[in-house]
């Protein structure tokens, strides 16, 4: 296939089928820049990796838009925090109607591409943010979230994280309630974040397919975020997805390596440990202005001189393309392709791939395939057709729905 022959394809993919992205962090990524601010999005912001142009130069058609919040917090201060994320989405909604449009359902997001708009949508990004209470839960679903990652990066009382030591051996009784009072009302339950033991046990409890919004494969890289083929052979008789993400620390055991090393040598200096402290929200008597100045200041972190020697005699790999489309191309070979999707994960890292470095960036990835022999009616299924099925699936199969049927004013 000729490079001309391969942007044709990519381009009547895009118009027909648009990419329905699993993972962006912007509401966060706001947060910390600029206040909540959610102003000059339509102009372009550079300090960001997404913005209202770059989003329709990518293609983008539909976002599930994290409305993460820190797992460190106590539960309640999360249901508080997740609360204000969500207000951030649909501040951002609001403010530019001609781009932007909230989606409860898969028809709401093919009736918003119609009409030329992004549908956006909400994720949770951990189950802390449910404070073990199904009432909450209902109350987000209400609100239009839909889908609940089940764990972030620490464990919950009721479910093991990827990246923490086993706790309750995968879902313990009130994990496998809190999966079925999902299915119930037709949220997703999302597998990204999770231990291996968790991913099998919803998958045994869910009756509705499941979503891993941004995660990559575990064979190519044994990172403990990835997935496994044999969690990925599960994925068909369960009929979920697997959103294939483009983090530098998922995709190559490279930059993997790296990250210890750096991690290893600040610790042979004697630095502490980096962490960042949860950004406060602007309260009713401040301006966004004043909050965003205050968190620049936290944030803006100097590195000491002997570890950026460190990286200047060590600098980081980068990622390709051709390595991101390789894990993309496994996980079709493993679960199917009609079991796979895209989840960027921007503004969710600090880096991305060459030639992914934004949300402009997902045509480039898309050639990358086609060059492969990707069929057009292949490529529609990756970048939209497989998670329109996953989310109306689930809303056949919710027996209390709850999502509004109209947007709220």
């Amino acid at each position: 296939m000729t490079d001309d022959t391969t942007a044709d394809v990519v381009d009547q993919v895009l118009s027909s089928t648009p990419v329905f992205d699993g993972h962006n962090d912007l509401p966060v990524a706001l947060r910390v820049r600029s206040g909540y601010s959610v102003e000059g999005l339509a102009e372009g912001r550079p300090d960001l990796h997404t913005d209202l142009p770059r989003l329709r130069a990518g293609g983008v058609g539909a976002q599930f838009w994290s409305v993460y919040v820190s797992s460190k917090l106590p539960e309640p201060e999360a249901v508080v925090a997740t609360l204000e994320q969500i207000d951030a989405v649909y501040r951002l909604v609001a403010r530019y109607p001609d781009t932007l449009r909230i989606a409860y359902t898969a028809a709401d997001v093919e009736r918003a591409t119609a009409d030329g708009r992004i549908a956006s949508l909400l994720g949770i990004e951990g189950g802390h943010s449910l404070a073990e209470s199904t009432g909450v839960l209902r109350s987000f679903a209400r609100l239009g979230v839909r889908y609940v990652t089940l764990t972030h990066n620490d464990n919950t009382s009721w479910a093991d994280s990827a990246t923490d030591e086993p706790g309750v051996g995968g879902l313990n009784d009130t994990g496998r309630a809190i999966v079925a009072e999902l299915n119930r009302t037709g949220v997703l339950a999302d597998l990204s974040h999770v231990a291996e033991s968790t991913q099998r046990a919803a998958l045994a409890t869910s009756t509705s397919p499941v979503l891993f919004s941004h995660s990559s494969a575990h064979a190519l890289n044994g990172h403990p975020r990835n997935v496994t083929d044999g969690v990925l052979e599960l994925l068909p008789a369960n009929g979920g997805v697997i959103q294939l993400t483009f983090v530098p620390y998922f995709i190559s055991a490279e930059v993997a390596d790296w990250s210890r090393d750096l991690q290893a040598e600040r610790e042979r200096l004697g630095l502490p440990e980096k962490t960042w402290p949860w950004p406060r929200a602007p309260r009713p008597d401040e301006t966004p202005a004043q909050v965003a100045e205050e968190l620049t200041a936290v944030y803006a972190e100097p590195l000491d001189d002997r570890l950026r020697r460190w990286t200047e005699a060590h600098p980081r790999p980068e990622v390709t393309v051709a390595q991101v489309a390789d894990h993309v191309d496994h996980a079709r070979e493993v679960a199917g392709v009609a079991h796979i999707g895209l989840g960027g994960d921007y503004d969710g890292v600090d880096h991305q791939p060459v030639g992914l470095a934004d949300v402009s960036g997902y045509p480039v990835l898309l050639r990358e395939l086609a060059g492969r022999g990707w069929s057009r009616t292949d490529l529609e299924a990756l970048t939209g057709r497989n998670v329109l099925r996953v989310l109306r699936e689930a809303e056949l199969r919710a027996t209390e729905p709850l999502w509004p049927t109209a947007p709220l004013r």
